[in-house]
């Protein structure tokens, strides 16, 4: 481990690294190959029309798209339950660095396990697998969150945070276009099976991530506050959550901004998780469309991840995300109205510059809003970590359960406007509260 000053350009690109690392696995896995892979190889076709897109997934039956969305609510549930107690632990031990390998690796792992997903004979280990790759990946989210402020002066956390992104856009860019080649054209790799070039990306994300990583792993510093652990760690570690909880709920601008970053992310993320699949079974559009349009939002959302960073400083940080609110509202509403490829790339547009943005708006602004000098970071992060998390829950539960209902996923578009307006009305009242606080609103 290399020890670089707070603020220091190598401590913040390293820490940068981070995103260049994971955020593959939000591309390949999340958005583009693997949703559109699952779809495919879980819905029976004649021709263009679908015979069936029910699964047997340990012998319950389910719309394919609804498991997936269902799968996708029990790892952040699992998250919701285990991340405050884990990260206090890592607070009281000071082993917060460690605690973000393990994640790192479990997510990783998994991503390679999914080259042995096939279809529908072996759902279960797709799913499975699929559960706990998004368990690792969020899991060490927790804890690079709570490096931001560690790493970067409090100036620096809006640019910094908004770097990250930015790098992590353009890393998933560079891998996901070496995957797509590979499935474009196969027969320049030498690969005959159509259903290969898919699950080997998946392996290359397991591969990518945990390489970069080692960046981050090596700079990093561990056990920042030079914490002395004694006793028994899990008692001790809900001594620091329960220490850390009455804090939040005593601070007035955290009880303001967990719940609006809790409304607004159930929307933000439902549409990340979702869009390709809404592109695959509501608009029929191609796999290879599908993952062009997906690596366009990546690259608009380098132009809006930095753009938000340049607008916060002029008109206040909770300003900036109202403004992004209230534009994730008009895209969900003219979602419902999208019937061709062409207002599907357009809309896609449109998300891609208010996806980074918003993301890291949200994490800078959070670490703005805590205590000062405080110790317990991967604990404060993990509430933010936990309404995120439950957001993704109940966004995608609800969005599933409006597919089993209507039988498409138009309606489900719609009920996430509500979440949007409800997270801007906390934002506001916000605003109001932290006018005036340095760093935050002007």
């Amino acid at each position: 481990m290399q020890k670089y000053e707070k603020g220091s350009k190598k401590l913040i690109n390293a820490w940068a690294m981070y995103d260049w690392a994971n955020s593959v696995y939000s591309l390949v896995i999340t958005a583009a190959v693997f949703p559109i892979y699952y779809d495919a190889v879980t819905t029976i076709k004649e021709g263009d029309q679908i015979v069936s897109d029910k699964v047997s997934f340990f012998g319950m039956e389910f719309v394919n798209a609804a498991l997936y969305s269902y799968a996708i609510s029990f790892s952040f549930l699992v998250l919701v339950f285990i991340m405050p107690i884990v990260s206090s632990i890592a607070d009281y031990t000071g082993k917060q660095k460690r605690f973000m390998q393990f994640f790192c690796y479990l997510g990783a792992i998994s991503c390679g396990i999914l080259f042995f997903f096939t279809g529908r004979d072996n759902i279960e280990l797709g799913i499975i697998a699929s559960v706990m790759a998004s368990i690792g990946f969020a899991g060490s989210l927790v804890f690079y969150n709570a490096y931001l402020p560690v790493v970067a002066l409090p100036e620096q956390q809006d640019k910094v945070s908004a770097r990250g992104f930015a790098m992590g856009y353009i890393g998933s860019v560079i891998l996901l276009v070496f995957n797509l080649a590979m499935i474009l054209q196969p027969a320049l790799f030498g690969i005959t099976d159509p259903s290969l070039p898919a699950r080997i990306s998946f392996v290359t994300v397991a591969i990518w991530w945990i390489s970069f990583a080692q960046i981050t792993f090596y700079h990093m510093p561990d056990n920042v506050f030079d914490k002395k652990s004694e006793g028994n760690v899990f008692l001790n570690g809900f001594k620091e959550l329960k220490k850390v909880f009455k804090q939040v709920v005593a601070i007035p601008r955290l009880r303001l901004f967990i719940p609006g970053f809790f409304f607004y992310s159930m929307g933000v993320l439902t549409v990340i998780y979702l869009a390709s699949i809404f592109g695959s079974k509501e608009l029929q559009l191609e796999s290879s469309f599908l993952i062009i349009t997906i690596l366009v939002i990546q690259l608009v959302a380098v132009v809006g991840a930095l753009l938000f960073a340049r607008i916060s400083p002029k008109i206040g940080n909770i300003s900036t995300i109202m403004l992004a609110v209230a534009f994730w509202s008009l895209i969900c509403f003219a979602g419902y109205f999208v019937y061709d490829k062409w207002s599907f790339i357009a809309l896609a547009v449109g998300v891609g510059m208010v996806m980074g943005g918003i993301q890291a708006l949200s994490r800078s602004t959070y670490a703005k809003l805590l205590p000062k000098e405080t110790e317990d970071l991967a604990s404060f992060f993990s509430f933010y970590d936990v309404a995120e998390k439950l957001a993704t829950v109940l966004g995608t539960l609800t969005f599933g359960v409006l597919v089993e209902i209507t039988g498409g996923m138009r309606t489900s578009l719609l009920a996430l406007v509500t979440y949007f307006v409800i997270g801007f009305i906390f934002m506001f009242l916000l605003r109001k509260l932290v006018k005036g606080m340095p760093g935050v609103e002007p």
